[in-house]
């Protein structure tokens, strides 16, 4: 319990001060997403290199990546039911955009600090992220893809029968490319993001029993120790001047229903899967409900910029279940530990 406790506080200091830091603007304007792109395009993928070339490959595709899996699947379809009755107006795009923020976690700026100093090896982030990057990221783009495209057509079936219509007003998000094109792209874009990459390159040096020589193991090894500073110094940046739940904004029972699923029903179904279904105990059990239990992905409110939809919601969703998140982590991990 002492070293939960300890792992939560190393994980806590770190995001204080690097709120200390952005609100001192010491680094500048472009101080967090500098270190937001090193930590991701750098020293992340070197660190699942460093964890993963030593790990257990069964371990890592193994059951907690279908704990994940069918978590994240859940809680996102929870909210796609419960918004049928609860938000009826919404686009089916926007809808899709909350269930995203309701289910899809953040694997990279949190996850791997909490695997690391909560439970103990930052390898035990890599299931979730890859679920996240190869499975989850294809699924939604074509959801969002489809859903998009059929709005814009029906935007352009209404303005073409109005009486007048005005060329100058924007008629939504641009029209996405054919399917087949955006499927391809994002198959190319998870084929080079770095995170994949790392993660790859460790798995296969790690079921191939591949050594790197010595100078070049010990730079991977430095490059990788910037990895969870950089993420959590830039999260504590994030939170300057965030301004969340605005009345103006119209979306307080988006942000709510989405939170209340990230934070309490998806660690629920994380826990129901790893355990009851899943037969797992002790420290595997409280691996599956702490990753389950981290706050939404960044990546959802850069989703819902891309398609210009569901961008309040998500983006107040992000940052009440970041604040909330960690209390509630340390929770779930002091009763299971």
């Amino acid at each position: 319990m002492l070293e939960v406790i300890s792992g939560f506080t190393v994980v806590w200091v770190i995001i204080l001060v690097g709120y200390a830091t952005g609100r001192s603007r010491v680094l500048g304007e472009h101080g967090q997403p500098v270190l937001s792109r090193l930590a991701f395009f750098v020293a992340s993928p070197a660190l699942l290199f460093d964890t993963l070339s030593a790990a257990d490959v069964q371990s890592v595709l193994g059951p907690q990546l279908l704990v994940a899996g069918i978590s994240a699947f859940a809680a996102a379809g929870l909210y796609l039911l419960l918004a049928r009755f609860i938000l009826p107006k919404r686009d089916g795009s926007e809808t899709v955009i909350g269930a995203l923020s309701a289910s899809m976690v953040n694997s990279a700026n949190l996850g791997i600090p909490i695997a690391a100093y909560v439970l103990g090896d930052a390898a035990l982030a890599a299931p979730v992220l890859i679920f996240q990057l190869a499975i989850y990221t294809p699924i939604y783009v074509a959801s969002l893809d489809s859903t998009t495209l059929a709005e814009a057509r029906r935007r352009a079936a209404a303005a073409d029968s109005a009486p007048e219509h005005d060329a100058g007003r924007s008629s939504g998000p641009k029209r996405p490319p054919n399917r087949w094109v955006a499927f391809w792209r994002q198959v190319g874009h998870i084929a080079v993001n770095p995170m994949i990459i790392g993660s790859v390159l460790g798995l296969v040096f790690s079921a191939t029993g591949w050594v790197l020589s010595e100078p070049i193991a010990e730079s991977v090894s430095l490059i990788a120790g910037a990895s969870i500073p950089a993420m959590l110094l830039a999260f504590g940046m994030s939170l300057v001047g965030s301004k969340p739940f605005e009345k103006a904004a119209g979306r307080r029972p988006d942000v709510a229903l989405a939170s209340a699923i990230k934070l309490l029903i998806h660690p629920l179904l994380a826990w129901v899967v790893a355990g009851p279904l899943f037969g797992m105990e002790g420290n595997e059990l409280l691996i599956a409900v702490v990753l389950g239990s981290l706050p939404t992905a960044q990546n959802v409110f850069v989703s819902a910029s891309r398609y210009e939809t569901g961008m309040v919601a998500s983006k107040d969703t992000i940052l009440i279940t970041t604040i909330v998140a960690i209390p509630a982590m340390i929770a779930v991990a002091l009763i299971f530990a």
